[in-house]
């Protein structure tokens, strides 16, 4: 026999897998399908990365402007007809009479004009040129920051001396860290259209590929939201895997980096490290973050097939 009752038309043979509850419209396994999981993997992977480094970023950046906020400095200059090493004394004295100072450390003359070797080079002799004498003064943690009355001593009573509270460079940190954030926050976005588009042209093409079975199933009294379940739950399906795979890879990037960062504690490359991104690990809420981001992908992806499906049936009818 033919037509709908010859199970070798591949039609019929469709519609009756369609009818079980395990089968599909779209075809479970297919070239296209593999496509889009590599897509999907691809971006969910420079997503995660994304995610992944400004949160080191941000963590830096708030430890460092935790550890500048703690610190102050004094800066003693040379000046005509007054003892250097007096006022430095003076200046030491003056810091440790404030409330909320743990600990103030002058600076000699070969300390202070170490710290001039990075911008002259060693070996420079400074002993005819006026090198400030510096002396560091570090807070408590509980200390309100507010020292108001150290500069007022200070200007009073060693007017050759400044209090420097570093306020430019927490400024300056604050707005990299803020500008970081919104260059990720940027790329993910980017990373989400290229995924919905990626995913609407996907759909598009199932649907025009299963377009007989589409029509049948819509012609025989299928509704909207029947056709539109099944694919949603054949994409929410790919979207899944090709985010496990791009999300578990990045995982295993920042696993092997802080791997790797740990052995090289104690080096010099380590301690630059170190410095810039800490222990070079995003921690538990990095990784839930990720996974947050695989699960998001997989409902982003089965949210926009079944939107594209809806609409185009709509529009059909």
């Amino acid at each position: 026999m033919t037509g709908w009752t010859d199970i070798s038309d591949p039609i019929t043979q469709r519609l009756r897998e369609a009818g079980r509850a395990d089968a599909s419209i779209v075809p479970k396994t297919s070239i296209a399908g593999s496509a889009l999981i590599a897509v999907v993997a691809i971006m969910t992977f420079l997503g995660a990365l994304t995610t992944g480094a400004v949160l080191l970023v941000a963590g830096s950046a708030h430890e460092w402007q935790a550890d500048v906020a703690r610190e102050m400095t004094i800066q003693v200059r040379p000046a005509s007809g007054r003892d250097i090493e007096a006022d430095v004394a003076k200046a030491a004295s003056l810091a440790r009479g404030v409330a909320g100072v743990a600990d103030v450390r002058p600076y000699t003359r070969a300390e202070s004009a170490g710290l001039l070797e990075p911008w002259l080079g060693a070996g420079m002799v400074l002993d005819e040129l006026p090198v400030p004498r510096i002396v560091a003064v570090r807070l408590a943690a509980e200390a309100p920051g507010d020292f108001a009355g150290l500069r007022t001593a200070l200007a009073r009573e060693l007017p050759n001396a400044s209090l420097d509270d570093h306020r430019g460079w927490i400024e300056r940190m604050r707005a990299m860290a803020g500008t970081v954030v919104v260059l990720g926050a940027a790329v993910l976005a980017m990373v989400l259209a290229a995924t919905i588009l990626t995913v609407t042209f996907a759909t598009r093409g199932a649907m025009a590929a299963n377009r007989p079975i589409v029509e049948v199933l819509h012609f025989i009294g299928a509704t909207d939201g029947y056709i539109a379940a099944d694919f949603q739950r054949h994409f929410l399906t790919l979207g899944l895997k090709g985010g496990a795979v791009g999300g578990g890879a990045a995982i295993a990037v920042f696993l092997i980096a802080g791997l790797i960062g740990d052995r090289l504690v104690g080096t010099a490359s380590g301690d630059e490290i170190s410095a810039l991104f800490g222990s070079f690990s995003i921690g538990w809420s990095g990784y839930l973050a990720i996974l947050i981001e695989i699960v998001a992908i997989g409902a982003i992806t089965a949210w926009t097939s079944r939107t594209v499906v809806t609409r185009t049936l709509a529009a059909v009818g």
